[in-house]
This record gives structure tokens, C-alpha cells and sequence, in this order.
């Protein structure tokens, strides 16, 4: 990405300064812009284009990149276009870069202190700044100096070049920018540094137990003097290091020095295996106009997940259903054996005792109801009977009278 069409966007006066960087950061998305000329327009009327100039006119180059030494001087040219069909005044200035939150080419804000390669940057005569007055149509070659200083530290130093249109329309301020990467690579003790710092994962289960997806989310810091792109590898193992799922492989646009970036990634097809070991694998490559600063970081990282597998889960609560359920009923049979066990001893008992009250004992005859029962005597006799005492013994004295 070195210079691009940038569309057009409307802010208020009060937040121009707002709206010119979110102009710039969109103009600089992506990794790479066209090498051409590409105007931006609005109602097919304003447009602005830069590109590298050779000084006569435009070259082959989509950016500046240079290899310079400390107290280097480098002269160059930019070419500006009005490709528009009204007059504009075009402001041309130099700021420092950085890599925004999603990766982006980013450059600071117009008013933004500059203290890095976009400080080097001196237009003719001295300035920081250009105001170049163009015709439809018209273009200009803007020559330029870069000047290293003496105690520039080694490594890449980033920058753009800017052109900035702004126009009022009614009650709101229209400002349109385009911009042209600057690279100043200052060779010495290069450090290639390209790091994991941080990596979570989290699975996200599926219907069906043998899919899903788990997700990936991981830092990376450039903590060296050296824009670093990378070649990324993501995937997932299981036990005994078995693969599990897709395995990913995605380019990491350039990261500059000292910026960090966080990534998230989805990695599908990963089932419910329960152990999972994701893992990120990184290759850190370099740019071609890039000073060669030795063996490049490869790095990796990995951690543990659980994917706790649901028709297990589901098993496992139905086998418990069903161990519950019969350790229920092995306790109501028990209890239900242990009544019927009492139950038919007490009817054995009574039985029993039923028995020995109505069966007579061996040798005994059973008297009749007539003999169980005589027959009533006149009171007289009765009475009688009552006090007549045993029959006499012949041996009693009253038998010998």
C-alpha cells in the first residue's frame, strides 16, 4: 500500500482535524495500492493523485524506500496531479507512520508532533509543508530532500508523503488526502524480533458432535528495529498429536517496529474430542527493498482446551438415570420382600394358634355336646347335691358306727 484513492467524507469544521485522519488511515488500508495514478472524486468534479517522480514525470515506483546511512542526503521528487475539473490548492506535507489497530498503514494526524522519518522530509527552501495551487488537469513535480541524521538508530523508519485537499461545502469542511509510503532503512545492529506474545483459544460445539470450531486469538509484538511481515500457520491437535480440523495459513501484512497487532482466527471442523491443543506457527518474513538483517524469527505457540464431547455428556446422564432408577427399585423391592416376608409369618402364626385351639390332644376323645352339657336338676336335688359330702368310706369311723 503507497498511494490510493481516497474517498470522499464530510465532517464539520470543528472536527476536520478528526476527519483528515480517518480520511488518511482509509486511504493507507491494505498491503499493497495500484503503481498508477488514481484520482479521487467527488460528483466527478474534485480529484488528487501523487505517485513517485522521477523528475520529469511519473516512474515506475508505488513508493519511496531508500537505504540510507546516519547523516545520509537523498533527493528525490513527488508528482501531484489535479485530476479534477475545479482549481485546487493542494497542501504537501511528510509525517511518521504506524500500523493501526487492524494492521493498517497508518499516518499521524496533520497536527500530530513528527519525530521520526517523516521528520527528515524538508520541501524546497527548507519547508515541512507545500501549498500548491493546481488547474484541472495540471500536475506538478515536487522535489524533496531526506536528510538522516547522524544518530539515526538502525532498522526501518517509517513515513508518508501526504497530499491534503480541503474544501468547504455550505457548513461542513471536505478534506480529501491520498498518500505515498517512505521507507528509510539505516543499516547497523538490525534485530528481526517477531513474537507470540499471548494466544487463548475457545471451542464452539456443534449439533453434531464430530464438528465445530474452535477460536483462536493470539498477540504479536515486532519488538525489534525491522518491519517484519509473517507467514502464519493455526490448527488444532488431539491426543498423541493427531490433527483436528482444517489447519489455516494466512500471510501477516507488515508490522513496523515496535507495533503490535491481535488476531483472531476461526478453525473450523474441530470435534468434540475433549483434549485440544491449539496452536500458532510463525515464519516472519522481510521485505525485497528491505536491509538483510540475518536469520529471520520462526516462533510458535500452543495451549489446552476442553471440548467436552455432548453426546457423552449425554450418556453419561442417562446412565445415571438409569443406575438411580435402579437402585430405587432394588430398595422398594427389598422393602416390599421384607413386608411380604412379615406378612406371610404372621399368617403362619395365626394359623398355628388356630390349630392348637381347636385339635385335641392324643388319646382323648372329644366329649359330646350332651355330655359336655347336663341336664338341669330340680333345685331341690341340686341343692341336695351341693351339701352332701363324699360317699362314706367303709373304712371311716362314721361307716363303723
Amino acid at each position: 500500500m503507497d498511494e490510493c484513492t481516497v474517498p470522499i467524507f464530510a465532517r464539520s469544521r470543528r472536527t476536520s482535524r478528526a476527519a483528515s485522519t480517518i480520511v488518511l488511515l482509509l486511504a493507507l488500508l491494505g498491503g499493497s495500492l495500484s503503481t498508477g495514478v488514481v484520482a479521487a472524486h467527488a460528483d466527478d468534479t474534485d480529484g488528487i493523485s501523487g505517485t513517485p517522480s522521477d523528475g520529469q514525470g511519473q516512474d515506475d515506483r508505488s513508493r519511496f524506500s531508500y537505504q540510507a546511512s546516519p547523516g545520509q542526503h537523498i533527493e528525490d521528487s513527488y508528482l501531484v496531479r489535479n485530476t479534477g475539473t475545479t482549481p485546487q490548492t493542494m497542501q504537501v506535507f511528510a509525517t511518521d507512520a504506524y500500523n493501526t489497530e487492524d494492521g493498517s498503514y497508518g499516518l499521524l494526524d496533520t497536527d500530530a508532533a513528527v519525530t521520526d522519518a517523516g521528520n527528515w522530509v524538508t520541501f524546497a527552501g527548507g519547508q515541512k509543508k507545500m501549498s500548491i495551487p493546481l488547474d484541472p488537469g495540471a500536475s506538478q513535480v515536487v522535489p524533496f530532500t531526506v536528510d538522516v541524521p547522524a544518530d539515526a538508530r538502525p532498522g526501518d523508519h517509517a513515513a508518508g508523503i501526504v497530499i491534503s485537499v480541503q474544501s468547504a461545502e455550505g457548513q461542513v469542511l471536505v478534506d480529501r488526502r491520498v498518500a505515498t509510503r517512505v521507507y528509510v532503512r539505516v543499516p547497523g545492529d538490525l534485530q528481526p524480533a517477531l513474537t507470540i506474545s499471548s494466544l487463548e483459544a475457545r471451542y464452539n460445539p456443534s449439533i453434531n458432535p464430530f464438528d465445530g470450531s474452535t477460536t483462536l486469538t493470539f498477540t504479536l509484538k515486532n519488538a525489534g528495529n525491522v518491519a517484519l511481515g509473517a507467514n502464519l500457520v493455526m490448527g488444532v491437535n488431539g491426543l498423541f498429536g493427531m490433527t483436528l480440523g482444517e489447519v489455516k495459513r494466512q500471510e501477516l501484512t507488515e508490522m513496523l517496529p515496535g507495533s503490535t497487532r491481535t488476531v483472531t482466527v476461526d478453525v473450523k471442523g474441530v470435534g468434540q474430542y475433549a483434549y485440544l491443543n491449539p496452536y500458532v506457527k510463525l515464519a516472519a518474513v522481510i521485505d525485497a527493498d528491505a536491509l538483510n538483517p540475518g536469520p529471520l524469527p520462526a516462533t510458535s505457540r500452543d495451549t489446552v482446551t476442553i471440548a467436552w464431547p455432548i453426546w457423552l455428556l449425554v450418556l453419561a446422564a442417562i446412565a445415571l438415570l438409569v443406575w438411580l432408577w435402579l437402585r430405587w427399585r432394588r430398595r422398594s423391592d427389598a422393602k416390599n420382600a421384607a413386608a411380604w416376608i412379615a406378612y406371610t409369618e404372621e399368617e403362619a402364626r395365626r394359623k398355628a394358634e388356630a390349630e392348637r385351639g381347636t385339635v385335641p390332644a392324643a388319646g382323648v376323645t372329644p366329649a359330646s355336646p350332651s355330655a359336655a352339657a347336663p341336664a338341669a336338676s330340680p333345685a331341690g336335688s341340686q341343692a341336695a347335691s351341693t351339701t352332701a359330702g363324699p360317699p362314706a368310706s367303709p373304712l371311716h369311723p362314721e361307716g363303723r358306727r
